[in-house]
């Protein structure tokens, strides 16, 4: 398998030249990481070229690195039914910069990019329908983002007064649980429900 992951990385180098950034091969799994503004002719090519034909989009999500200059990757899986390989494909994304769309080698990717847009806030140009699929209308932030309030901003119940959903600042209803960070192996300094019949 190695092998063939490697002949098909030297005809995409040889093929793509400088859109193709960085490669490894790892896990049964050749990744590229490519040049954003690049993404289409990279994926058109891993598409149709006979040596490769990925031909199946099976995935696309991304991650989120803050500390990074461009903190987000956008990563991209494809899936060989021909070779029985696969290939992980990545980019780079600064906050506020736009991905190219992938609806034209794909149109699979459609409703991946939503919910990338949706849980990143990574925008891709190009897309025909770009809006939030898994949050509400007026969700604020973007979940998946590190810097994400584990609590979230607003909390959304329905009021059985007013006959309607309502959006209120989070209220946390019980106090936090305290923790004493002991091991678990070390035992805490009191006594847990059900643990006092085990020092009979």
């Amino acid at each position: 398998m190695t092998e063939k992951l490697s002949a098909i990385c030297d005809q995409a180098k040889a093929r793509l030249g400088d859109a193709v950034v960085d490669s490894a091969i790892a896990y049964g799994e050749l990744t590229l990481t490519v040049e954003t503004a690049r993404i289409n002719e990279v994926l058109q090519f891993l598409r149709d070229d006979g040596q490769c034909r990925f031909v199946n989009f099976i995935d696309l999500t991304a991650a989120d690195y803050p500390e990074r200059e461009k903190r987000f990757e956008v990563v991209y899986h494809l899936l060989s039914p021909y070779t029985n390989a696969r290939i992980r494909v990545k980019l780079q994304a600064g906050e506020g910069d736009d991905v190219p769309s992938a609806l034209p080698s794909f149109p699979a990717a459609n409703w991946f990019e939503r919910e990338v847009y949706d849980m990143f806030g990574i925008v891709f140009s190009g897309h025909p329908d770009l809006r939030r699929m898994l949050t509400d209308y007026g969700f604020q932030g973007h979940p998946l983002r590190k810097d994400f309030p584990t609590t979230g901003y607003v909390e959304v119940r329905y009021d059985d007064e007013a006959k309607r959903v309502v959006y209120e600042p989070v209220k946390l209803v019980q106090e936090f649980r305290q923790f004493d960070y002991l091991s678990p192996w070390e035992g805490t300094k009191y006594v847990l429900p059900g643990d006092e019949k085990a020092k009979q």
